[in-house]
Order: C-alpha cells, then structure tokens, then sequence
C-alpha cells in the first residue's frame, strides 16, 4: 500500500498525461496500477472497471475514484477522481477564453476551421469502433438505428431513449433472453470475495444520499440568490441531468447537451460546439470536460451583471462542479456493493442495450455536426471532406493518436490561411 502523499503525486500525474479517451486511460491506469506499482491485483481492478462501465459517467475518471478509494478510503477517492480531472480543465478553461475571446481572429479561425473535419473523423471513428464491438445480432443493430432515427428525425428526448433502451435491455435479460451482448468487459463469472471491510448499511447510504444533495444544493441556490436565475439555474439544470444519463461516452450525451445550449439556450453556435470538441479532444482528461467549454460560452455570451470573463469562469466551475459531482457519489455510495452489482446480469442486460443505443446516438452526433463542418450551406466542402477522410483513415489503419491528429488539422488550418 502506497502512502498517501506518494498516490497524490501519482494521481497529479496521471491527470497530467491522461490523452487518448478513455480506452488509452484505462490501459495505461492498469499498467502502473497493476504490473508496475502492483496497488492493486488485477482481478480488483477489472471489477472496478466492470462497475464503473455500469454507471454513468466517464468510467476512466470513475475508476480511478474507485481505486484511490480502496487504497485510502473517501480523501483517496476524491483526491484520485479530482486529480483526473483537474489539469485538464484547467487548460481548457484557459483554451475557452481564447476561443470566446479571440475566435474571431483570422489565424485562430483558421486554427479551428482546420481541426473541426478532425473532429468530424475522430466521431467518425467513434462509431465504427462501437459499432463493430456491439452491434452483434439483429437485436442490438435494430435498437442502434432506432435511437439514429429517432433522435435526427424525432427529436425524442435523450434520457427517454437511455431509459427505454435500459428498459428493454433489464427485460429481455430478466427473461432469459441473450438478444443484447454485454460489451466491454462485461460482467465477469469469477467471484472473488472482497477482503476489505466496509460499511454496507441503509444508513450509511441515507447520510451519504443527503450529503450529496446538500452539496448539489446549497452551491447552486446560492449562485442564483447571488447572480440571478439565468444562465445559472439552466446550466445547473442541464449539466446535472446530463451527469445522470452520460452512458457510452461524452459523445452519446453530447447531442442532447448540443440541442439545449445551441436551439434552446442560444449559449453558443454550432460551430463553436465543434471548436469545444475538438479542444477537450486535445486536452488531458475525459471528454466529457467538453461540457465545461459549453458552460464557459453560457456565462461568456450572457454575462448579466459580471464582466465575460468572470461570467465565463463562474459558468465553467458550475458545470464541471454539477457534472462531476455525481460521479464521486455513485463510486462512494455503490463501492462498497461491487461484487453483486457487477454480478447482476439485469444490470449488464440493461448496459449492453444502451451501449447499442448509444451507437445510433453518436451516428446523429456525427451527421448534425457533419453537416455543419462538411456540407456548409447545403454546398460540399471538398478540403474539409479530404482533410476528414485522411483524419479517418490515420485512426483506424495507422492507429494515430486522436491529439496528434488534432494538432495536425490545426497545423493545416494555419498552412492553408497562410498560402491562401
């Protein structure tokens, strides 16, 4: 067991180096956790993992909350879940300003005109890889292109459609009936009992339930008393129902978060939502930070009494506050339960069936953004669909990590301003 002061250097630094989405976090949390360090034994952390892909949020970022918390209890966890995220928002807060500020500079532009077929590419690859993992069967590719038509042509409510692919995943494996597969890892048959004591009582859960609303509570009230209602009470509205349906990535909520900020709230543009994408893709930590960039434009674009810049600030920590705070609550609360919960083949049924939705999900991601990056003003855009097209293919043959990638379109976008 490490001492405290040795896992928060450890917890800094991953937070610092953690690119690469949650597939490249997790892989490189198990080679020091597990092979090098050897904090944790393996079969320990798969299970963590398997119970951080059954919640929602992002599980790279849950997972590490659940390992701080077996090595040192709550400090460990909170210091490990906010070490995750921290570095990484502290860049993209000051990428955000930069965006707001100077987004309307020529070689900033063109910084951002020539990363966004990137990012069109990066959700491109998004799908092709999920697809291919879970979309085994009839079943599972029928629930995919429901939740595609569903969200493009009938604008359903996502967290309806989470709830009713949840709904017949819970079912269908309540019945007996293999139609979903469980992805990712899945749910493991191997039972180890776990060694370590813990409090499993009602009550435990009821005084960690109230601390939590009081912490989500109090901060928020306070702000709207302080500032006013608006853009505060909808930020923390839309942020926190967010943080309790983000199954399957930041890019299975995005659409939803996008349809609110850009068509209800007007907080920013499309383009300006693929510009945030493209940021927290280049940033450390999970994606789902991208969310702080869209609170940022929310207080920048509708300031009331504060200037844009305290605004901007003030809206980012209140939504990267309401959207992570969850996460701390369902590892602290559910820790303690792990191994029935990831032995609960219900649960798995029900996450195998929103991880197919979720393919359909981020296919609408892909076409509404993809419509505004490659077909502007109903017109192709030749470079920007070779410049996606390239992107794609560096992912998927040549295995490119999505930074570099990101890096690159911004080098082009300055290369062309400069020879156009």
């Amino acid at each position: 067991m490490p001492g405290f002061g040795e896992a928060l250097r450890f917890w800094f630094w991953l937070g610092c180096v953690s690119f690469g989405g949650p597939a490249g976090q997790i892989a490189l949390m198990q080679q020091e956790l597990v092979d090098k360090r050897r904090w944790i034994d393996n079969t320990r952390f798969l299970h963590g993992l398997n119970f951080a892909m059954l919640l929602p949020g992002p599980e790279a970022q849950q997972l590490a909350t659940y390992v701080g918390w077996r090595l040192h209890g709550t400090p460990g966890g909170l210091v490990a879940g906010g070490l995750f995220v921290l570095p990484g928002a502290l860049v993209l807060l000051g990428l955000s300003w930069l965006a707001a500020e100077h987004g309307d500079l020529a070689w900033v532009a063109a910084l951002f005109d020539g990363v966004k077929p990137v990012v069109i590419a990066i959700i491109a690859a998004s799908v092709w890889r999920l697809g291919r993992r879970t979309l085994k069967g009839p079943a599972p590719l029928m629930l995919a292109l429901i939740a595609f038509l569903g969200l493009y042509l009938g604008h359903l409510p996502f967290p309806v459609l989470i709830a009713g692919a949840a709904l017949i995943g819970y079912l269908a494996a309540k019945a007996g009936k293999p139609l979903f597969a469980p992805a990712g890892h899945g749910v493991t048959d191997d039972f180890v009992p776990d060694d370590r004591p813990a409090d499993r009582s009602a009550k435990r859960l009821l005084r960690l339930s109230l601390l939590f609303a009081a912490l989500l509570l109090v901060p928020v009230v306070a702000i709207v008393l302080l500032l006013g209602r608006q853009p505060w009470a909808d930020i923390a509205d839309l942020f926190t129902t967010s943080a309790f349906v983000t199954f399957g990535g930041a890019y299975a909520v995005l659409p939803f978060i996008a349809e609110r900020a850009v068509e209800t709230y007007h907080w920013l543009t499309p383009a300006d939502m693929v510009n945030g994408l493209a940021l927290a893709e280049s940033t450390p930590g999970p994606l789902i930070l991208v969310t702080q960039y869209v609170g940022f434009f929310a207080g920048w674009n509708h300031p009331g009494g504060l200037s844009p810049l305290a605004a901007g600030i003030t809206g980012a920590v209140l939504t990267t506050y309401v959207t992570f705070l969850p996460c701390f609550f369902f590892i602290f609360a559910g820790a303690p339960y792990v191994e029935a919960l990831i032995h609960n083949r219900a649960a798995a049924g029900a996450l195998a069936a929103i991880t197919a939705a979720v393919v359909g999900v981020i296919l609408n991601l892909g076409v509404v953004l993809g419509e505004a990056v490659i077909l502007p003003g109903g017109r192709v855009d030749w470079v920007a669909l070779l410049v996606a097209a390239i992107a794609l293919i560096a992912m998927l043959r040549f295995k490119l990590a999505v930074h570099w990638l990101v890096l690159a379109g911004a080098a082009f976008g300055l290369l062309r301003m400069a020879v156009g």
